[in-house]
């Protein structure tokens, strides 16, 4: 059961949209999983643990616009929580976060939810960065915020390669063997690659993706950086519609969640 889906009730609730910001690092990603060898914990149960403390002790279920896998981080992850009584936006954001505490999860914004208003089903668009330290140096401060790449890298011709990418595709070769969409068809809105410095970054956005599929770009892309691809070999992939086609997964610690569209923007105020 999650919170777009809960019974009616004589009693009054309020739906609340939470806009969040964490750190992957520490988690297991953010679906709940149960109990975890070695003592992981999902970003869900943490969030649902500090809900629950303003539900008077009771279970409170959330839903999110994107499960983020283990050591992925957010900037922009949307969630929903249905909280029993009357609440004000601003109060539910403040409780949450004081019982955060010290976990790398915060509540950015909070907003009253309407009805049938859901944070996957309602969106129209989801927007992902992906970035690489490419310097012979070890990261220091970026330190499970990148993707380390001691070889240098050409960005051009990674953009170029990305370009291929970009529209309706069958992505089989870039979603994860164990994916379990319906479909492999994807429509990639945008896929650009550039360099800052040190950094590159792979801004992508789509309506939705599949399990993998920005780390698996990004791990192909990283071949044509190197040299080891020519970038025709990405479109050559895309087409083979086989998993071995393409390249190896990027490590997760290099991606964020940015943000999550929806046709109004329900935290605008």
């Amino acid at each position: 059961m999650t919170p777009e889906t809960l019974p009616d009730s004589p009693r009054p609730s309020t739906r609340a949209a939470l806009l969040l910001e964490y750190d992957g690092t520490p988690y297991t990603g953010w679906q709940s999983q149960g109990p975890q060898p070695g003592g992981g914990i999902a970003i869900q149960d943490v969030l649902e643990a500090a809900a629950a403390k303003l539900a008077h002790g009771n279970r409170v279920v959330s839903a999110a616009a994107g499960r983020t896998d283990a050591g992925v981080h957010a900037e922009g992850q949307v969630a929903l929580i249905a909280l029993p009584g009357v609440w004000r936006a601003d109060k539910i954001r403040d409780a949450l976060n004081f019982h955060l505490g010290a976990h790398r999860i915060v509540v950015l914004r909070a907003a009253i939810a309407p009805d049938g208003w859901n944070p996957r089903f309602s969106a129209i668009g989801r927007a992902y960065r992906f970035r690489i330290l490419n310097r012979r140096a070890r990261p220091a401060l970026a330190l499970h915020r990148a993707w380390h790449v001691d070889k240098p890298l050409d960005a051009d011709a990674m953009h170029a390669a990305a370009q291929t990418l970009v529209g309706r595709h069958d992505f089989t070769s870039f979603r994860a063997t164990a994916c379990q969409a319906r479909s492999p068809l994807r429509t990639l809105d945008r896929l650009d690659v550039t360099r800052h410095g040190e950094i590159i970054e792979l801004a992508v956005e789509a309506r939705s993706f599949l399990h993998h599929q920005v780390r698996n770009m990004a791990g192909t892309l990283k071949l044509v950086g190197e040299g080891r691809w020519p970038v025709a070999r990405v479109a050559e992939a895309l087409a083979a519609r086989d998993r071995a086609a393409a390249g190896p997964t990027a490590p997760p610690e290099g991606l964020s969640l940015v943000a999550v569209r929806y046709p109004a923007d329900i935290f605008a105020d």
